[in-house]
């Protein structure tokens, strides 16, 4: 690909098609289509289809009724369009992390947290840089403290499969989730002590997160009540201020070394700080893994023994070599686990949404036309198409474990942290501060997974990332 969104080539310019439709109804039929009667990929594909383009206008959830927000927006589903999203000059990051709408900064101590900010404004410099003091901090924590927490996984999943003939990997992986970023980014065990979440801490996250994005997510409830009561009304953060204030305090009390910093090195105040230190780890670490892990899982399962075979054999090769450590010099040398896991993010990105309104009329580039572009428009990208670009990806909607070892050229396109995947996040652009502690996580779980195992099998129950993950057998590995 030569050129990425915004080029001066001489491709033939040519309106953005598509309809926003009535100002009411149009949403509203968008909306339910969008939840309902095709869900978000036929949605988007019959666009393309029938726009016979990968650019083109719709509206997006939530829209009217009971929204005073746009629901208008340019839709960008190739890898080469997609690439303006990423692009500081071109679009603005301010107040677009969650589409269309933002909740109320009620839910986060009345401030505008790090996700909502532009890199043009100072407190993005600030916050992003209190992120990775953070993960600077929790960086020698990271790989004993998950050894530790997927070892009490592994234990109860194998005493499941015993007693019940399965193991039920998303209900035990919130919590292995939460104790994790925990004791790796705070340094305490949320279980423990009379200061602790005890066992709550994931419910705490999931209502807290659940009522600021409901107008934008199903979680799975009956229609018509979803339709009713969360996609037409901004839920009042007063519903979850309980949940909100134990995770707060929590935050407040134990991560008070990096709170200091905070106030010290980059002149915030403790409650601002804290508010964007338990978002950062709650809402985008704990929701991210929450999706990849059993991604991971889903397409590792179904490849079966042979790629089983392979994985296991490079990752105790590697272990071996490094004296029976895991260590990142080990992990970074195993390319089949590298590999398999951009395929994964490329298959189901973990954030399957990117935002950015322009900030100036420009000309954006598909790979077959150009479209022009006026200032103000927001435009959006659904990354679960642009991931299998054809044109970037042969076969792209199949999983090749091996594909990033064959051609590496194409791993900049493995689209899912608001930025290239071989771009790093800086405090000057919008890729996600923990872009490479995801990476490293998802490489350390198939490292886990295959130093115990020889192989495994599962069972999916339903598609994306609400599957229902089941294993059904885990064969120990005698080496």
């Amino acid at each position: 690909m030569s050129g990425d969104g915004v080029t001066s080539s001489k491709l033939p310019l040519r309106p953005v098609p598509g309809s926003y439709g009535p100002p009411i109804l149009g949403p509203l039929i968008d909306r339910l289509n969008y939840f309902w009667f095709q869900g978000p990929a036929k949605f988007f594909t019959a666009r393309m289809n029938e726009h016979k383009s990968t650019v083109f206008r719709t509206n997006m959830p939530p829209g009217p009724p009971g929204f005073c927000n746009d629901p208008r927006v340019v839709m960008l589903l190739d890898a080469k369009s997609f690439a303006v999203l990423f692009d500081n000059e071109t679009v603005e990051k301010r107040n677009v992390f969650t589409g269309t709408f933002m909740p109320s900064v009620h839910f986060n101590g009345g401030y505008r947290v790090l996700p909502y900010l532009d890199p043009s404004e100072v407190q993005h410099t600030k916050l992003k840089g209190l992120c990775f003091e953070l993960l600077k901090t929790g960086g020698p924590r990271f790989i004993p403290e998950f050894h530790s927490t997927m070892k009490e996984a592994w234990e109860t999943i194998e005493k499941q499969i015993a007693d019940k003939k399965a193991g039920e990997f998303n209900d035990l992986k919130e919590q292995t989730i939460f104790n994790f970023l925990c004791r790796s980014m705070v340094g305490k065990d949320p279980r423990e002590g009379p200061d602790g979440l005890g066992n709550d801490g994931p419910g705490l996250a999931d209502k807290w997160v659940l009522f600021q994005v409901a107008p934008v997510v199903s979680p799975g409830l009956p229609h018509i009540i979803e339709e009713l009561f969360l996609h037409s009304f901004r839920l009042p953060s007063v519903f979850v201020k309980e949940d909100h204030d134990r995770l707060y305090g929590f935050f407040n009390t134990h991560a008070s070394g990096i709170l200091d910093v905070a106030e010290t090195r980059y002149d915030q105040t403790r409650s601002e700080a804290c508010e964007n230190l338990m978002f950062f780890v709650v809402f985008n670490s704990y929701f991210g893994f929450s999706a990849l892990l059993p991604s991971i899982i889903k397409y590792v399962g179904a490849a079966g023994a042979g790629l089983h075979k392979d994985l296991a054999m490079e990752v105790r090769t590697a272990v071996q070599a490094n004296g029976g450590r895991v260590s990142l010099s080990a992990v970074e040398s195993m390319e089949l686990v590298k590999s398999t896991i951009y395929e994964v993010l490329r298959m189901e990105p973990p954030v399957v949404l990117q935002y950015g309104r322009a900030k100036r009329d420009f000309v954006l580039e598909s790979h077959d036309a150009a479209f022009e572009i006026k200032k103000g428009e927001l435009l959006g990208g659904f990354q679960p198409i642009a991931t299998r670009d054809p044109k970037v990806f042969e076969n792209p909607d199949e999983f090749v474990a091996t594909r990033f070892i064959e051609n590496k050229k194409v791993i900049k396109y493995v689209l899912w942290s608001n930025g290239f995947e071989t771009d790093d996040p800086t405090v000057h652009n919008k890729q996600c501060p923990g872009k490479n502690l995801v990476v490293l996580v998802a490489r350390l779980f198939v490292v886990e997974l295959f130093l115990r195992y020889d192989t495994f099998e599962v069972e999916v129950k339903g598609s994306g990332t609400s599957s229902k993950i089941s294993f059904t057998s885990l064969t120990k590995a005698i080496y």
